[in-house]
């Protein structure tokens, strides 16, 4: 486990303190949550430019030719 020092705003601050009383977790638990959240945002978006890049455009109209065009039956799954 490691410490850090921050710095935030007091606004900030009495925003994070609310969250945690109503959420009934500390403000380590907030931070670290907050952190894991966009590290792994972070590293998804990575992983989609990557997997882009392998991507080929005539498959995927190959593919899409494959699929029927008709109309959906259930409302839900109208555009």
């Amino acid at each position: 486990m490691t410490t850090i020092s921050l710095r935030i705003p007091t606004s900030l601050h009495h925003m994070v303190r609310q969250l945690v009383k109503e959420e009934g977790i500390s403000i380590n638990q907030f931070v670290t949550l907050a952190l894991a959240e966009k590290v792994s945002a972070l590293a998804t978006q990575s992983y989609l430019e990557e997997r882009a890049k392998r991507g080929d455009k005539q498959k995927f109209l190959t593919a899409m030719n494959k699929v029927a065009d008709i109309e959906p039956t259930d409302e839900r799954d109208r555009l």
